[in-house]
């Protein structure tokens, strides 16, 4: 005797076109445009900003760890802009990323000789991810909560 399969994946959801709906009209809001193009703006500035607080050659380690979560979070924030339906549910990677900016210059300078401009830098900058991370965590959040039981 056989049974029949069933398939177990999404892609059999009843609801997945309403669920990819409601995810578009979420990302395409215009609070979430604000937000992701503050987390592009945000990767952007992490990454350059070793050349402009002109630590770049007195913190090496810390040049390399900036350049490297300015790039990831400017792209998980470029990747929200341009396919929403696919990245919302990466942007909880975003507040992380902004913890690890914060607490850097302490973990990440070997000789913990980090200045008052590069601590504030990494505090400022990482408070803001965290906060823009969180925000569009929110906006995930939000999603699913909104859908009709």
């Amino acid at each position: 005797m056989s049974y029949p399969q069933r398939s177990t994946g999404m892609g059999t959801h009843p609801d997945l076109a309403e669920m990819r709906e409601r995810l578009e009209r979420t990302a395409s809001s215009s609070g979430a445009i604000v937000i992701e193009g503050l987390i592009v703006l945000a990767g952007v500035y992490a990454a350059i900003s070793p050349w402009v607080v002109h630590f770049s050659a007195t913190a090496p380690n810390l040049t390399v760890n900036n350049l490297i979560v300015g790039v990831t979070t400017g792209l998980i924030g470029l990747g929200l802009t341009v396919a929403p339906e696919r990245m919302l549910r990466l942007a909880w990677v975003v507040a992380p990323l902004g913890l690890w900016l914060l607490i850097s210059p302490w973990v990440v300078t070997t000789t913990h000789s980090a200045g008052a401009g590069i601590i504030w830098n990494n505090c400022v900058l990482g408070a803001v991810t965290l906060l823009l991370g969180l925000a569009a965590m929110g906006l995930t959040i939000g999603v699913t909560r909104r859908a009709p039981r």
